[in-house]
């Protein structure tokens, strides 16, 4: 991976206080930010191109392998990320590593990288930041979605629920078929974009492959068990996270069906808003590890009329506690199509 060092970035910060970064050959000038988490934040930029090339023939288009994800506008999303010590910089790195595997509509594609060294306060100290360039989908993500939608007592379609989730089994499908299979390992609502679309079911796009590490690992050991454990805690996100990554076994295989309980806690989002197990956090002595590994699942009021009890049982099915008995995401397209040819008109 051809990590780029470059030190027209600072130069440029320097110049038009954070106005315009570049991206290996490629100017971007900061239009707005578009969010933050953690170290990292994310902001629409636009390229700058040169008067003798247009948008579309601009530096990124030599770049991008699919044209596709060219801009029509020439606007995109940047992440940039604070890397402080050597740590963040390899998962980073990783990240990097990872996106650059996949290549599926229903995946965020990385469609260029820089990673730069930075001067600190400190003498002969040197920090690095990250830039990550994106195609840029506006209409943010499903979460984002969910909370207008509470707001204004609307809900998904059954239709829509369905192809929604027909995307996402499309992506993760691409992830788990590789050799070896990768685990995305955090699918939830807030790394899920979606585009609306004028007459057509809205476009669904998993991102944020930061945790996404390969699927299958062998379990042998007490220390083994609490290591995994450990890591899931930090990358997987508490109220989407498979029961055997809170309480692992001293011998387990553990495999890419962790991200089907993920995609099933997805579902029931795609239709409630909310995970399956976010109540037990509202209630006094409630436990959310209590509930997942239980697998209590509680069904709220929903649209009316109601989504139909196929969609209750389907979620119900890809929760299955014990992993060994959970469904494949072979299984799940094949259950998806059936309810699909049922229940949209």
């Amino acid at each position: 991976m051809g990590c780029t060092f470059s030190g027209l970035n600072a130069l440029y910060d320097a110049v038009n206080g954070g106005g315009d970064v570049w991206i290996n050959e490629n100017r971007f000038r900061i239009l707005r930010q578009l969010g933050e988490g953690g170290f990292a934040f994310v902001y629409l930029v636009k390229e700058v191109v040169n008067d003798n090339s247009s948008v579309s023939g601009g530096g990124l288009a030599k770049k991008v392998k699919d044209p596709s994800h060219l801009s029509d506008d020439g606007t995109y999303a940047m992440k940039k990320v604070l890397i402080q010590n050597s740590e963040q910089l390899e998962l980073v790195r990783e990240e990097i590593r990872v996106s650059s595997l996949f290549s599926h509509p229903n995946l965020l594609p990385l469609l260029d990288h820089a990673i730069i060294a930075v001067k600190t306060a400190q003498e002969g100290s040197w920090n690095h930041e990250a830039y990550l360039l994106f195609p840029v989908h506006l209409d943010g993500t499903l979460f984002d979605n969910a909370k207008v939608m509470k707001a204004k007592k609307e809900f998904f379609s059954t239709a829509d629920v369905l192809q929604i989730f027909r995307q996402l089994c499309a992506g993760l499908k691409h992830m788990h078929s590789l050799e070896p299979p990768y685990a995305h390992n955090d699918v939830k609502p807030g790394n899920v974009l979606i585009t609306h679309r004028k007459g057509q079911p809205p476009l669904a796009i998993l991102m944020d492959f930061g945790s996404a590490r390969p699927a299958r690992r062998q379990i042998r050991s007490r220390s083994e068990a609490l290591q995994l454990q450990e890591w899931a805690s930090e990358h997987c996100s508490a109220p989407f996270r498979a029961p055997e990554l809170w309480d692992c076994p001293s011998q387990a295989d553990i495999d890419e069906r962790t991200d089907i309980w993920s995609l099933g806690c997805t579902l029931y989002a795609i239709m409630y808003g909310v995970s399956p197990f976010e109540y037990a956090l509202g209630e006094s002595g409630g436990s959310l590890q209590l509930a997942i590994v239980n697998a209590q699942v509680k069904w709220p009021a929903g649209p009316n009329p109601p989504y139909p009890e196929a969609l209750h049982q389907f979620v119900t099915w890809m929760l299955q506690p014990q992993a060994a008995i959970r469904p494949r995401i072979d299984d799940v397209i094949i259950h998806v199509d059936k309810l699909i040819s049922k229940f949209s008109h």
